[in-house]
């Protein structure tokens, strides 16, 4: 009789929980992103056409000079970056690496400058850009400034 009882009872809790199982996924959804999404088409658009340009400045010197230091990069943005981009900019540490020219992987500190301006300046940002990317070649004696454009939209 014990062993009937027992075997009632977890009888018992498995058919609770089966019963209670199909309820909880029903409320998760079928688990695919668009049963988890909004339909796109009635979301209202957020934000206006923005250009987010993001520059990437490494630290060392090919010429075997002394890496670039916070305070000369922090100089370079104030002399050459904040009078073109007045609005702001966000500025981020980073750790990059790149294949020279003769193959080898290089690996140095970085930063990364974030600039976003509206869509509608972009003829009037691009020489602005290219001018402080120049500049920073020039006076860390840089191979290159990298450079990356995306089209996005922003809201203040």
């Amino acid at each position: 009789m014990k062993q009937n009882t027992a075997l009632t009872a977890a009888a018992a809790a498995l058919g609770v929980l089966a019963v209670g199982t199909p309820v909880a996924y029903a409320t998760l959804g079928d688990g695919s992103p668009a049963a988890s999404q909004p339909d796109p088409s009635t979301v209202a658009a957020r934000g206006k056409a923005y250009i987010e340009t993001r520059l990437f400045f490494g630290t060392e010197r090919p010429d075997g000079g002394p890496d670039v230091t916070d305070q000369q990069f922090l100089a370079f943005v104030d002399e050459e970056v904040t009078s073109r981009f007045p609005g702001g900019l966000t500025i981020q540490d980073g750790r990059g690496q790149w294949r020279d020219s003769h193959g080898v992987i290089e690996r140095e500190r970085s930063y990364e400058l974030i600039l976003l301006y509206p869509a509608t300046e972009a003829r009037l940002r691009d020489p602005q850009i290219e001018r402080i990317r120049t500049a920073y070649e020039t006076a860390y004696a840089q191979d290159s400034v990298a450079r990356l454009e995306e089209r996005t939209t922003a809201d203040f």
